[in-house]
């Protein structure tokens, strides 16, 4: 929503506070004024004189909010463009032949994908089930092949 409209909807809000406000300070007097025998002397009318206009101060404070976000000016968006630049990795070529079946498997999956993959999605590209994929990458990760990064509820796979 812009400020504009959220000025008018707590303006609108403390103007129908206001409302209350004064239909309940009216009902007040009129039971006071049915229940007290004191007259216009009654220590109720002090406590329902003082309630009302603390009520109309909130409401008034209120009022001021919404006014203010009607004549503030809106702020202006500012636009960021990040300029992603491809960066060639180099790495050192691996030795294939200390790898076995599986594990090329699971390297040539990573290598298609430039070097980073989700584990989830190795799963899925490999078809082994989770726990044989977990297994593999734990080897690899023994022999300083890959890294695997947590990121939120998967973990990242990536090439050293």
């Amino acid at each position: 929503m812009k400020n504009k409209n959220v000025g008018y909807l707590i303006s609108g809000i403390a103007v129908v506070i206001l409302g209350i406000v004064f239909l309940f300070n009216k009902g007040l007097k009129d039971i006071v004024s049915q229940s007290c025998t004191h007259g216009p002397t009654c220590s109720m009318y002090e406590t329902i004189s003082l309630q009302t206009w603390l009520s109309v101060a909130i409401a008034g404070i209120i009022l001021i909010i919404g006014l203010f976000f009607i004549f503030s000016k809106e702020s202006q968006k500012i636009v960021v463009k990040k300029i992603k630049e491809k960066v060639e990795v180099k790495r050192k070529p691996l030795d294939y032949s200390k790898l076995d079946k599986e594990e090329k498997v699971i390297i040539k999956i990573i290598e298609e994908s430039q070097g980073t993959i989700f584990q989830s999605d190795l799963v899925e590209k490999s078809q082994f089930d989770k726990v044989k994929v977990s297994r593999i990458l734990d080897r690899l990760e023994g022999k300083q092949i890959i890294e695997r990064k947590r990121r939120g509820m998967t973990n990242v796979v990536v090439l050293k």
